[in-house]
């Protein structure tokens, strides 16, 4: 009977002893959850007075509505520098007929498209208004996998929506409607919809990490930012050229693999390259001398396996400049002189 009271005695004890390790965990839990809803809401008050919400016309093309009315849509955007540059998403202004900007306490201004760039799906217009509150930029350079994301936008028209979650994986690559991909994207778990383009996404300071841009719409937590350090860069041309310089060969290809009894007669790796399969008539790589059935495997010296990495070192800086540029023809290892043009992007 002493044992047994013994036995019960020593069960209440741990029972205590549990009790009392578990009210501090829940007060420690408290803590950190206090800490992390001031985060969010130190950010948001911070930050929602730049986010603006995005609203275009459209012509209508007389297919999808009557009456010849405009077509309407919006997304977000952010104020960057206190004279009314805002930084948006190119899917949101591109081919707009009209741009208004409408300010967290409902200011509504109409917008000039400054630059527009499809290939990073970035774009800046300006407003003419007073007392704006520039968004501060941080640096995606420094980023970590788990650490606090806040996005803040206008999903379905809901304006200054604040979600949070963590930055998922860094170094995404994701393709522009263009077909270029857009190299260095931020993948978050912060909840997107529709409207939420344009808008930013920010660390616990309140800083922009990145400008929220897509989705996959059947998964649930998978959506995207353009990286911040890419975003300034493509901001600070696009006020000064109203544009992003890019070259061109002319032609269009698709990867296929080289023969491995070709790349062993002439000593390549074994690898891609890029079948041309047509040219522009006056284009670079038809006037170089290349032909249809022709498979590139370097240009400028660096090899080349697919479309996308010929893409990278299509740059600006190379407009104007004879390149060397090396295919397979037939059995036939062969180098040619190529002066990539400037490209105009058409919508």
């Amino acid at each position: 009977m002493e044992n047994g009271l013994n036995f019960l005695t020593n069960i209440e004890s741990e029972i205590g002893n549990n009790a009392g390790r578990n009210r501090e965990d829940i007060v420690s839990d408290e803590a950190i959850l206090d800490a992390y809803s001031n985060a969010v809401v130190g950010a948001s008050e911070l930050v929602s007075p730049s986010v603006v919400k995005i609203e275009i016309k459209q012509k209508s093309d007389g297919r999808r509505v009557r009456n010849g009315e405009d077509i309407g849509g919006s997304g977000s955007g952010f104020v960057f520098t206190p004279d009314g540059f805002i930084l948006t998403n190119s899917h949101v202004v591109n081919g707009a007929a009209s741009i208004h900007a409408v300010l967290k306490d409902g200011g509504r201004y109409e917008a000039s498209l400054v630059g527009d760039d499809p290939d990073t799906d970035l774009a800046v217009v300006r407003i003419n208004a007073p007392n704006l509150q520039a968004i501060r930029f941080g640096t995606s350079n420094n980023l970590k996998v788990g650490q606090l994301a806040i996005a803040i936008g206008n999903p379905y028209g809901f304006q200054t929506t604040v979600t949070a979650g963590v930055v998922s994986a860094l170094g995404r690559s994701l393709r522009a409607k263009s077909g270029r991909l857009i190299d260095d994207v931020v993948q978050t778990d912060a909840a997107l919809n529709p409207g939420n383009s344009g808008g930013p996404l920010v660390d616990s300071a309140g800083r922009v990490i990145g400008v929220n841009t897509a989705t996959i719409m059947p998964a649930q937590g998978l959506c995207f930012a353009i990286a911040i350090d890419t975003a300034r860069f493509v901001a600070s041309r696009l006020i000064r050229d109203g544009r992003i310089r890019r070259s061109y060969i002319g032609m269009a290809g698709q990867n296929v693999p080289i023969l491995r009894k070709i790349t062993h007669h002439y000593g390549l790796p074994d690898q891609n390259g890029i079948l041309v399969v047509s040219m522009d008539e006056n284009g670079p790589a038809k006037q170089a001398g290349l032909q249809e059935g022709d498979i590139i495997y370097s240009f400028a010296g660096e090899k080349i396996e697919g479309i996308d990495e010929l893409h990278r070192l299509l740059t600006d800086e190379i407009v104007g400049i004879e390149k060397k540029i090396r295919v397979i023809r037939l059995t036939k290892d062969l180098e040619f002189g190529i002066t990539p043009l400037e490209r105009e992007f058409i919508n």
